[in-house]
């Protein structure tokens, strides 16, 4: 997408759209018979760019930046399946989906969709929104963009910087939704994850783009990045935290997202979210076992995050380390203050946490009802799969019948 919009522009937005479409159609019908390509993506490039070729070619002419050109001119396939243009292309089009007389909503669902892939599920939930509304904001918001913005090219300087806080924010939801998948069979998506610290990489090389944010984010990412392996065992089973093999966790990537950290610390009075999250992730990273965590770090690091901005996310997260700090009474009285926030919703994270409360509370009927609602809002299957055998174990354990 990204490509063909920086070659044709914006102007054909939901051409290159269906191009694109076409294109991943015909690799489902091909290469479930034929062997898949040696080069996936150019191959499907090139489908989508003869494509949409074709269907310029119907409409007789072909308009870009606010002149007509010859489609004799148009680059061909082995021009655009370049590494290197992929890549520019990618943050040109996150840039010019943050152009500033967008919303920050609408710069966030252009990008999450057209770069991310994201379904409305997953934009909705990063958003706080129904899916129904995302889908009209995004109709709202590719009209608005073909509106504004002839080409991708923007201004140096002035361009790069006004945009660049929102542009970090996508790439921090892009890596989110491939470290923990809101849906699928996957528990990492591994592509997305190491394609946001890539665009987060190109970013920092950028003279305008050095910000104590980006270096923290890169060291958010390059923290939780490190712990991939021990996330599943040999049956590809999803391991918690508690129980996983330590030594199994990338020491070169900790030094390298503690590298960053350090970067991340000079020249920025206030920290931002991300120095407070990658600061939480490095206590994950260098402690021995999960009992000596540093916890009441941990806890406070979350404190700071409610006291710049109020998240019901941060504040649910926060009951795990006041829990491991104070204990299972306290931490149950902390989530039933949380139930009486404006924004509570009651989702598969606060049955989980309520799960493990009552377990250690000994009330396990209780635990088992909080278990079985966490396992119905779970869309993800490694996830549901885990919980499914945490409830057995429960149930055993107390004698329940299944």
């Amino acid at each position: 997408m990204a490509i063909l919009v920086n070659r044709f522009g914006p102007a054909y937005l939901e051409k290159i759209e269906d191009a694109v479409q076409d294109a991943l159609l015909k690799a489902m019908q091909v290469w479930g018979y034929k062997n898949v390509p040696d080069k996936p993506t150019s191959w499907l490039l090139r489908v989508a760019a003869n494509s949409l070729i074709d269907t310029l070619r119907r409409d007789k002419k072909l308009m870009y930046n606010d002149r007509e050109i010859s489609l004799d001119l148009v680059s061909g396939p082995e021009e655009l399946a370049l590494e290197n243009t992929i890549s520019d292309s990618q943050l040109k089009m996150i840039f010019a989906c943050c152009h500033p007389s967008l919303s920050e909503e609408y710069q966030i669902i252009l990008s999450l969709k057209l770069i991310g892939g994201f379904g409305n599920r997953e934009i909705a939930k990063v958003l706080l929104k129904n899916e129904e509304a995302i889908a009209k904001s995004f109709t709202r918001a590719k009209r608005k963009l073909k509106q504004h913005i002839s080409t991708l090219d923007i201004p140096v300087e002035i361009g790069l910087q006004s945009r660049l806080f929102v542009v970090i924010r996508v790439v921090y939801l892009l890596f989110s939704e491939g470290y923990a998948p809101s849906s699928g069979d996957l528990i990492i998506k591994k592509d997305v994850c190491f394609e946001a610290i890539r665009l987060a990489l190109l970013l920092v090389e950028n003279e305008y783009c050095k910000h104590p944010d980006l270096y923290a984010l890169i060291a958010l990412m390059c923290f939780h990045v490190s712990r991939f392996d021990a996330r599943l065992n040999d049956n590809m089973e999803m391991i918690d935290l508690e129980h996983q093999d330590r030594s199994r966790y990338n020491r070169e990537l900790i030094q390298i997202g503690i590298t960053h950290l350090e970067n991340a610390g000079k020249g920025t009075r206030q920290p931002s979210n991300y120095h407070l999250e990658a600061a939480a992730s490095y206590y994950h990273c260098v402690a021995k076992t999960f009992r000596e965590t540093n916890w009441k770090r941990i806890l406070h690091l979350y404190d700071l995050q409610l006291k710049r901005q109020y998240s019901p996310f941060v504040a649910l997260n926060r009951i795990i380390p006041f829990y491991m700090e104070y204990g299972a009474d306290k931490a149950f009285k902390e989530l039933k203050q949380y139930e009486l926030s404006l924004y509570f919703k009651a989702n598969k994270l606060y049955y989980a946490i309520l799960a493990e409360l009552y377990t250690q509370m000994n009330h396990s009927k209780e635990a088992v009802r909080a278990l079985e609602s966490a396992i119905d809002l779970t869309n993800n299957e490694l996830e549901k799969k885990h919980l499914n055998k945490k409830l057995t174990a429960l149930k055993k354990q107390n004698s329940f019948p299944n």
